[in-house]
């Protein structure tokens, strides 16, 4: 029969005529035949199988060999035996080499005839010991995946034990050495396949022994970690993500990036591969697993290895976005390597000429999927271009591509930035010693006390907090010369509280050249006296630079000079409202067109009706109290001002209003009076007041004192209205300076009455706006104010003849600087702040109290910044009475539609609602300083690991107390974040309340 087969197969019959002689063939097995025979047909099915020329020959092994050894078990058996299994895996057959794939299939196919014989076990154990060989040999993907087919289907194979996990590392190490240089698809899709049924057999093999996952698992990093030149490892590694288990994640990544043994160089290198694995079509998971390391970096502090691997990758990443096949995936990453890349625009640069070719490309492409995931990436591209404003020749082209796509609110934008920081990373793999000092909640800047500086950081927050006063300064455009003014450390200052990932900035220059000079640094001072003499010098500054620029135009330039462009025109087409003070057009300066009116006093004679009026520019409000409130033995031109500039307690981040009343107290003295509202002050402020006796009045026109009448009145009213409550007065019985620490009511919107200039005798004055229905200053709430008098008869005849025209001009309150203390000697300062701007005022009637009264309100305590609501801003001094307002700025209102205030208008070119782009030194700046930031983060980071893992003790952070008052201070202080407060709870000589 051997000999019938073997002419066949080498005749030159036809294909038919062969078929038929090889059936006739396997139906003769069923015949009895010498085991001679068998063996002789085995031997020659086998070459066949192993060595035939063509598919035909080896078909018709396969069939031969089948149909004999099903009716001659016995005798296959005696063929097929261990002998042959480890000459064929350790010699080959023939000419054939043992690492063809062919010897496995032969194998498996034997296999699969001798199942259910005894003798089956030994050449299972034979496979086991062989096939750990095998792979340590690296075999080609071929033979790796008829080997994985095989032990897939005869688990019996596979290692066990020790043996497992030895197999599964030598396995994993050998699809690192996989490689395909194949171009063409059906090639590459062959090669896909071929790892798709290794990494199967990996998977199956760790669900069956878990305890070989682990060291797989360090295997595969062992391999990408590598930083070896002369190995690069394969890619099809990534086709094990898909198979590890995503509840590992925490544990996996927690042992990565805390193992001390682990260098920097290893873990960059290692991650830069595993971003390399989003190219692989079939791998699920990468995205995630990647993600994860990226946070658990962060969260470690490796900003280092961060940054490297981001600016390293990023433009691979951005490529993947061309297939769809990998699309979802890359843009998962590059979405979290860009939006984490918050300290220097340079990741988002390099792929920035990419964008508007992927975009027109994802609009073509006709895909269903294109459309969803264009709205996502663009996005993203907005998320980024508002973090890093101000490259319009690079920014231009992308928004004319994106402009009929739906653009994400500031709100979002801001959301999404601030959860996506590094500094921002949940840090679950750490240690308490481990945590970052990353920023609040708030995604707000901090300001480190400088040792009594709280006076100064409260000011600050609170300009800060004016939107158009903050957007003005950043938008200057103040040259070299302008180096060591006032008004440019302002502006450095603003442009870090802005963008610095530090939670708390250290104003160390600003304080240096804004302290005035009879202020002893390390002092507790006047917040309100500090902020007038700041105001003060920056308008005079300015001043100085006009004069300049007119008197030398040569040596002060308005562009590229070595002069300093002057406000005015930085700010360019910005108009001035009706009743801003100062002088006229361009020659305002910026704190006059923001802070500035215009008060006039108006003193009359008793006795002969003569009338002087002088006007004067003011920039801020010195309300005192009624006598009633103050002390009936204090007038109120003695009450003064308030030291402060301790440290504060953290609180949590809202106040919880108090359940009694509010309590009018003077000194501690208790009062069941209806406590007063700011109105009230103001009202009180512009009150007329008789001049008689030790006051009376020097008459020009009498040419003696007489008695008379004097009152003020506002005829312009600023941008930003500033009102200092003077809440300290002088007991001239015991000689001190007390606190008054009535409950003054703060309403979050106001009118101020401004008098314009008298119409003509018989003209009818206009009515009053119908845009303020909401008036807290009228009559109906003055009947507690003592001095209020009613003007005499012939001051109404005056004020008809002269028909004066009163408007009230509607404000919204912006921020408050508490005061919390009962001395005027000390305590400490905080204030709470809302973003204003005037375009959104524009946009608001006055009537709409609860966006007035939103929760868009914070509270700046030196370092600390939380989020808060306006009913703790009203009810702070109710439940901690010695926390009273001592500084409110309001800010105007316009319903004009930005005609005749500054809302509406752009500055240097930035849309409504943003700040405007930084220019590029304050950017240098600020990016040089975020990276010196994360350095420092990382440094200390590794410290503390290595004290933590040298020291056996226990580490119990100190516990807060909510309920402690925003002003009140302790070891976790509002300035002691971030050193250098100048003291801290064991500091027995500073005076803190």
């Amino acid at each position: 029969m051997d000999k019938i087969l073997e002419a066949l197969v080498s005749s030159s019959h036809s294909v038919p005529v062969k078929k038929a002689i090889v059936k006739k063939v396997v139906e003769a097995a069923e015949k009895e035949v010498t085991e001679a025979q068998c063996q002789a047909l085995f031997s020659l099915t086998t070459r066949l199988i192993l060595l035939g020329e063509d598919a035909f020959q080896k078909q018709v092994g396969f069939q031969v060999l089948e149909a004999y050894a099903r009716y001659h078990r016995v005798e296959f058996e005696r063929f097929f035996c261990k002998d042959l299994v480890l000459g064929l895996l350790q010699q080959g057959y023939g000419p054939l080499d043992r690492k063809d794939p062919a010897v496995v299939d032969y194998i498996h196919s034997c296999l699969r005839l001798l199942i259910s014989c005894p003798s089956v076990l030994e050449i299972f154990t034979v496979i086991q010991t062989e096939v750990l060989r095998m792979v340590c040999e690296r075999p080609e993907p071929a033979l790796c995946a008829r080997l994985a087919t095989m032990l897939s289907d005869f688990v019996q194979c596979i290692p066990r034990e020790k043996a497992a996990v030895l197999f599964c590392q030598q396995l994993v190490r050998t699809i690192g050495y996989f490689n395909c240089p194949a171009s063409q698809e059906r090639e590459l899709r062959e090669y896909v396949g071929q790892v798709t049924k290794v990494s199967t057999l990996l998977q199956n093999i760790w669900k069956a022994e878990p305890v070989t996952l682990l060291p797989s698992l360090q295997e595969v990093f062992a391999i990408i970690s590598s930083t070896d030149p002369a190995f690069e490892p394969s890619i099809a590694l990534a086709s094990l993500v898909q198979h590890i288990p995503l509840q590992m994640i925490t544990i996996l990544i927690k042992s990565l990036t805390t193992d001390q043994n682990v260098k920097d160089s290893n873990m960059t290198q290692a991650l830069c591969r595993m971003i390399d694995w989003l190219s692989w079509p079939l791998a699920h998971h990468v995205d995630t697993w990647v993600i994860a390391l990226l946070k658990g970096l962060a969260a470690v502090q490796k900003f280092t290895i961060l940054i490297d691997v981001t600016l390293l990758k990023i433009e691979l990443v951005f490529n993947r976005l061309w297939y769809p096949i990998v699309r979802q995936g890359a843009l998962a990453v590059l979405s979290h390597m860009l939006l984490s890349f918050q300290h220097s625009p340079e990741a988002f640069h390099l792929v920035v000429p990419q964008v508007v070719p992927l975009v027109r490309g994802l609009k073509s492409d006709g895909l269903p999927t294109s459309k969803g995931f264009l709205m996502h990436f663009t996005e993203l591209i907005h998320c980024m271009m508002y973090q890093y404003s101000g490259f319009p020749d690079l920014y231009d082209s992308i928004l004319e591509a994106v402009k009929d796509l739906p653009n994400p609110g500031e709100e979002k934008i801001k959301l999404v930035l601030n959860q996506s920081a590094w500094t921002s990373q949940s840090n679950s793999f750490a240690s308490g010693l481990l945590r970052l000092a990353g920023k609040s909640e708030t995604g707000k800047t901090g300001l480190v006390n400088l040792g009594n500086t709280c006076y100064m950081n409260s000011i600050i927050q609170t300009l800060f907090s004016a939107t158009d006063f903050r957007r003005h300064v950043l938008s200057l455009r103040l040259n070299d010369s302008c180096a060591n003014t006032l008004m440019k450390k302002l502006q450095l200052l603003f442009a870090f509280l802005a963008h610095t990932q530090r939670a708390a900035y250290a104003p160390r220059l600003f304080f240096e050249a804004s302290r005035p000079p009879w202020f002893n640094a390390g002092s507790q001072q006047d917040c309100s006296e500090y902020l007038r003499f700041l105001l003060d010098r920056l308008h005079e500054e300015e001043k100085t630079i006009q004069a300049l620029r007119l008197a030398k135009p040569k040596v002060v330039s308005l562009g590229n000079g070595p002069g300093c462009d002057s406000v005015a025109h930085t700010s360019a087409g910005s108009p001035v409202s009706p009743g801003a003070a100062g002088s006229e057009g361009g020659d305002q300066t910026l704190i006059e067109r923001m802070f500035g009116g215009k008060l006039s006093t108006r003193i009359r004679c008793m006795t002969c009706g003569a009338v002087s009026e002088k006007e004067e520019p003011f920039t801020d409000l010195s309300l005192a109290f009624c006598p009633s409130a103050a002390a009936s033995s204090s007038p109120p031109q003695n009450q003064g001002s308030v030291n402060g500039g301790s440290e504060a307690l953290e609180i949590g981040p809202s106040l919880r209003p108090a359940a009694a009343p509010a309590a009018s107290t003077h000194a501690g003295l208790a009062s069941d009076k209806p406590p007063l509202s700011v109105p009230d002050l103001v009202n009180y402020f512009l009150a007329p007041e008789i001049l008689d006796e030790e006051n009376a009045y020097f008459c020009e026109g009498c040419g003696s004192l007489q008695r008379a009448e004097r009152g003020m009145r506002v005829v312009a009213a600023p941008e930003y209205l500033i009102l200092t409550l003077l809440r300290f007065s002088y007991d001239a019985k015991c000689h001190v300076r007390r606190k008054i620490l009535d409950n003054v009511t703060i309403p979050a919107l106001m009118e101020l009455p401004v008098h314009d200039p008298p119409a003509p005798e018989h003209s009818t004055p206009p009515p009053s706006s119908p845009s303020s229905p909401l008036r807290l200053d009228s009559t109906e709430n003055n009947e507690n104010l003592a001095k209020k008098l009613k003007p005499s008869r012939r001051e109404e005849e005056d004020d008809v003849r002269v028909c004066p025209v009163v408007r009230f001009v509607p404000y919204v309150l912006s921020s408050v600087v508490m005061h919390s203390g009962m001395s005027s000697e000390s305590g400490h300062y905080y204030s709470y702040g809302r973003n204003l701007n005037g375009a959104d005022g524009a946009q608001h009637h006055l009537a709409n109290l609860d966006e007035a009264c939103g929760r868009d309100w914070l509270l700046f305590n030196d370092s600390r910044v939380t989020f808060t609501s306006f009913g703790s801003v009203q009810n702070v001094s109710s439940r901690f009475p010695k926390d009273t307002a001592y500084v409110l700025i309001y800010r105007k209102q316009d319903f004009t539609g930005g005609q005749g205030g500054t809302g509406g208008l752009t500055a240097n070119g930035m849309r409504p609602g943003c700040d405007p782009p930084l220019q590029k030194e304050l950017m240098d700046a600020i990016t040089k300083d975020n990276k010196l930031f994360l350095q420092e983060q990382e440094l200390n980071a590794r410290t503390q690991a290595l004290q933590a893992a040298s020291a056996n003790c226990s580490f119990k952070p100190n516990g807060s107390d909510d309920n402690d008052p925003p002003g009140s201070c302790g070891p976790s202080g509002g300035g002691g974040g971030g050193g250098g407060g100048g003291g801290g709870f064991n500091t027995v000589s500073r005076l803190v309340f």
